[in-house]
C-alpha cells in the first residue's frame, strides 16, 4: 500500500521513535472481525456453532478476530442475527462507554449499526437506545441491521445533531458520537479513505466533529457520560478535539478510561504543534486511548467525559395514544408468542408496532421507526412481519420449525421457497439451530414462505 507522502510526514512527526513500527504494522494482513450479539445467542452458544476459528480480541468481550475467508452473506447464522462483522477496534468505544442495564443510550453517528448493534445486546433489552443516521440511505442500511440483530427498544432516526438536541436535552444516561473523520485508521478496509485523504479534509473534520460534539453535549443528563470517537490518527481530530472540548464546556469533566487495550492518549505537548488553537487549554490524557495498527487494531481514538451539572430542562414524554388495533395486536402476538407483550402497539401508515416504553416526545423530530414492527393491517385482519420474529426467541414461538445450519432446507427457505413440514398450522417461526431467522404460514404440510424478497438469498 502507497500512503500519501504528506501523510507519512505527518504520522513520522506524531509517533517518533514508533514510526517505523507503525509502517510495518501496513505490512500485516488486514484482520476482520466478529461480534457476537448476545441478544440472539450467548458467546458459548455462538462458539459452538460457528463453523471457522475465531481469536478473542482485546476490544469487547464478545468480539474475535477471523483469520479464515467467510462470506456472512451466504451465512444463516448471520441472518439470524446471531453475529455482526465488525473490524475488531471499532467495538472498542462502545466497551468504553460501558452501558448498563435500563438506561437510555444515544448513538448519534450510528450507521451502518455495528456500535448500534453492539450498545443494544448490552442493554439486553432494557432501557432505550437511539439510533440517529444523518444521511437517509444509510439510515436505511442502519435499521435493517437492527431487525436483523433482534432489537426491541430502539428508536431510528435520521436527523443532525443540532435537530436532536433542540429536543432531546438532557434525556440520555450516555451518548456515543463516533464522528465522521478523515478515516486514516481505515486505509486498508476502506480504499476510498486513501483516495480522499488531504490535510485540508483533516481541518474540515475537525472543524464539523467540534460542532457535532456541541450539539451532542446538550443531549447528556447531570452525571451522564459522553464518548467521543474516531477512526483517525489526526491529532487535530483527536487529543485537539478533546482538549477543545473541555475548555469550552465546563459543565463537563474528563472521564479516565480504565481498559488495557491500545495505549493512552498522547501527551499535550506532543500534539498542540498539530492545532495551535488549543495550546495551554486543560487536558488529561488519561481520559483518551489510541488504537494503533500495531495494537491489533486498524486504528481508533476514544475520549470519555461526565456532565458535571444538571441541563436547564428535559423533553416531555411521548403520550402513548390508545391504538385502534391494539386489541388484534395482543390478540396476534399472543397466537405467535407465548411470552408477555412487550411494548405499546401504535399503527404508523398500514404497520402495527410495538414501542418501547419510556420515550421522550417525538415531536418535530424525522423518526423513521421506533420499536418493532409487529403486524401489516389487511383489510380487517394483522398479518404479522419479519421484525416480529426477528425479535423473537425461540423458547417463546408458539410454533418453531428448527433446522442446522447446513440443513438443505433452510438455504431453501433463505432463497424464498416453500418448505414441507408436518408441523401445526399456523404462523411459524423458522430457526437456525434455535435461533429465530424468520417466519411462514403452515398449513397442508406446506410452510408459505415470508422471509423478506429483500433480504433472501438469490
Amino acid at each position: 500500500m502507497e500512503l500519501p507522502a504528506a501523510f507519512c510526514r505527518r504520522m513520522e512527526r506524531l509517533l517518533g521513535a514508533d514510526y517505523a513500527r507503525f509502517i510495518e504494522s501496513y505490512e500485516s494482513p488486514l484482520r476482520r472481525g466478529v461480534r457476537v450479539n448476545t441478544l440472539k445467542a450467548d458467546r458459548e452458544r455462538f462458539l459452538s456453532l460457528f463453523p471457522l476459528p475465531l481469536v478473542p480480541s482485546p476490544f469487547a468481550a464478545d468480539g474475535f478476530y477471523l483469520d479464515a475467508p467467510h462470506k456472512a452473506g451466504g451465512d444463516p447464522l448471520f441472518h439470524a442475527g446471531a453475529y455482526y462483522m465488525q473490524e475488531p477496534s471499532a467495538s472498542a468505544a462502545v466497551t468504553v462507554l460501558s452501558p448498563q442495564a435500563g438506561e437510555k443510550i444515544l448513538d448519534l453517528c450510528a450507521a451502518p449499526g455495528g456500535k448500534s448493534t453492539q450498545i443494544a445486546a448490552a442493554l439486553g433489552g432494557t432501557g432505550l437506545l437511539w439510533s440517529n443516521e444523518y444521511v437517509r440511505a444509510r439510515a436505511h442500511i442502519l435499521g435493517q441491521n437492527l431487525e436483523r440483530c433482534g432489537v426491541r427498544n430502539a428508536v431510528l432516526s435520521s436527523a443532525d445533531a443540532e435537530t436532536l438536541a433542540a429536543v432531546l436535552f438532557g434525556f440520555f444516561d450516555a451518548v456515543l458520537v463516533d464522528a465522521p473523520c478523515s478515516g486514516e485508521g481505515m486505509f486498508r478496509k476502506e480504499p476510498a479513505a486513501l483516495s480522499e485523504w488531504s490535510e485540508e479534509n483533516v481541518a474540515h473534520c475537525a472543524a464539523r466533529q467540534r460542532d457535532i460534539l456541541d450539539a451532542a453535549a446538550q443531549t447528556v443528563r447531570a452525571g451522564g457520560r459522553l464518548v467521543y470517537s474516531t477512526c483517525t490518527f489526526a491529532p487535530e481530530e483527536n487529543e485537539c478535539t478533546a482538549a477543545w472540548f473541555l475548555a469550552t464546556h465546563p459543565d463537563f469533566a474528563p472521564l479516565p478510561i480504565a481498559v488495557l487495550f491500545g495505549e493512552a492518549g498522547f501527551a499535550f505537548d506532543r500534539v498542540t504543534a498539530f492545532d495551535k488553537t488549543v495550546s495551554g487549554v486543560r487536558y488529561d490524557a488519561a481520559a483518551c486511548r489510541r488504537i494503533l495498527p500495531y495494537h491489533g487494531g486498524e486504528g481508533h481514538f476514544i475520549a470519555a467525559f461526565r456532565r458535571t451539572d444538571a441541563p436547564p430542562q428535559t423533553p416531555a414524554p411521548f403520550a402513548y395514544p390508545k391504538d385502534k388495533n391494539a386489541d388484534a395486536a395482543a390478540a396476534l402476538f399472543a397466537d405467535c408468542f407465548s411470552e408477555e407483550l412487550y411494548g405499546v402497539p401504535l399503527t404508523v401508515g398500514d404497520t402495527v408496532r410495538l414501542l418501547p416504553t419510556g420515550l421522550p416526545t417525538l415531536a418535530g423530530l424525522p423518526v423513521l421507526s421506533a420499536g418493532v414492527a409487529l403486524g401489516t393491517v389487511c383489510k380487517n385482519r394483522l398479518e404479522p412481519c419479519h421484525a416480529v420474529f426477528a425479535a423473537a426467541r425461540a423458547a417463546a414461538c408458539r410454533r418453531l420449525l428448527s433446522l442446522k445450519a447446513d440443513d438443505a432446507r433452510l438455504a431453501a427457505f433463505l432463497h424464498g421457497e416453500e418448505l414441507q413440514t408436518d408441523g401445526a398450522a399456523g404462523f411459524t417461526a423458522v430457526a437456525v439451530a434455535d435461533i429465530p431467522v424468520g417466519f411462514g404460514k403452515c398449513a397442508g404440510g406446506r410452510l408459505k414462505n415470508r422471509y423478506p424478497k429483500g433480504l433472501r438469498n438469490f
